[in-house]
């Protein structure tokens, strides 16, 4: 047996023990294109924090030690948002960005063969953390308007018990939002936890399900700084709920998750609603400006959206138009890993200068 033959048994020999449900999944990756001045494919914020603001972050960091762990949990930032949002400061749980939070639910709520209830076509890493954590998924495929089927999902609720379901409104990646009338029946339904994701919230004008969180102790909510307050590359989400179910998860977790530069942006953030304000009204008017310019392209289907971003599909497959606009500069997001997106492309919401460069990359694309 030759020397590469027996390295590479002695490696497969090793990468047996690693756990199967880990091995049968794939990392999360975001393909990018180079040389992309258009960058509308991850719903991000297209507003970068102003420079003044920058610069007062950068002044409070210099004089901050390096040397010394933060807080266990970012108590700062933790009470500025219990008053900003009236909540009982112990029911909140500060993350590194919402998806931590998400697999710290995993690990406190799902064994092997736990019953999980998620709705389709919803954000991938949920249905990753529930196979990698072993979980019997249960699926619900949406309504034809792509619109979550809430009786099939209260249904499901009730004949599989589930210890925990994830509603997202609004959902990504479709953009549609879930009424509270019928998160509410699937919440006084549910045995166990209830996760209603609302990572984009401030762009609906739907009802929060925060209206009757203190009334559900098996009633959780995410939500994130990476969307409407712009801090994707800060890495910042929040989980809200009982006190005692905080209490809970944070046996499960991992401590000094939160670093100082990040409580600082937040907090900074969070004592300029006026900013935040502005900026997400002009994030709405970009996305409806989208909406409106996409539907009257002829061949383009658009899903009314909630959101930051347009789910919207053409006559052209996705790869090829995918590729077309990124040779034009234009970075967008195709949705057809999702079996019910096939053909379907997302683009978020940028500046008006980036929007227009998609339409025009868009129509070019087209006609031609």
């Amino acid at each position: 047996m030759s020397v590469e033959a027996t390295e590479a048994k002695t490696l497969e020999q090793v990468l047996n023990y690693i756990r199967p449900a880990v091995r049968a999944q794939r990392p999360y990756h975001v393909g990018t294109a180079p040389n992309v001045e258009v960058k509308l494919n991850q719903n991000e914020s297209p507003l970068d924090l102003p420079e003044d603001l920058k610069r007062d972050l950068l002044e409070q960091f210099f004089y901050t030690p390096f040397n010394r762990y933060p807080t266990e949990q970012p108590d700062r930032l933790r009470h500025a948002l219990a008053e900003s949002l009236d909540h009982d400061p112990d029911g909140i749980l500060v993350g590194n960005g919402s998806n931590e939070l998400t697999y710290t639910l995993g690990l406190t709520m799902i064994d092997k063969g736990t019953p999980v209830v998620l709705p389709k076509p919803m954000f991938a890493l949920y249905t990753t953390m529930v196979k990698l954590y072993e979980g019997d998924l249960v699926a619900i495929p949406p309504r034809p308007d792509l619109s979550f089927d809430a009786e099939a999902i209260l249904e499901a609720v009730r004949r599989t018990q589930p210890d925990l379901v994830v509603l997202t409104t609004p959902n990504n990646p479709t953009g549609l939002a879930m009424p509270l009338s019928e998160i509410v029946p699937i919440v006084e339904a549910a045995p166990g936890f209830v996760v209603v994701d609302e990572a984009y919230v401030e762009f609906t004008e739907e009802e929060s399900a925060r209206t009757v969180l203190d009334d559900y102790p098996n009633l959780l909510l995410l939500r994130t700084f990476s969307k409407a307050f712009g801090l994707a590359g800060v890495r910042l989400g929040y989980l809200m709920g009982h006190p005692a179910v905080m209490q809970e998860l944070l046996k499960a977790r991992l401590p000094f998750m939160v670093d100082r530069m990040a409580e600082m942006t937040a907090l900074a953030l969070l004592q300029r609603p006026q900013l935040l304000r502005e900026r997400i009204a002009l994030i709405k008017q970009e996305c409806q400006a989208l909406t409106t310019a996409l539907a009257t392209m002829e061949g383009v289907e658009v899903v009314p959206s909630q959101s930051n971003f347009v789910l919207f599909k053409t006559s052209l497959e996705t790869k090829p138009l995918l590729n077309r606009l990124a040779t034009s500069g234009v970075l967008v997001r195709d949705m057809s890993g999702y079996p019910e997106l096939q053909g379907y492309l997302r683009v978020n919401a940028g500046t008006p200068d980036e929007n227009k460069a998609f339409l025009v990359a868009l129509k070019k694309t087209l006609e031609t």
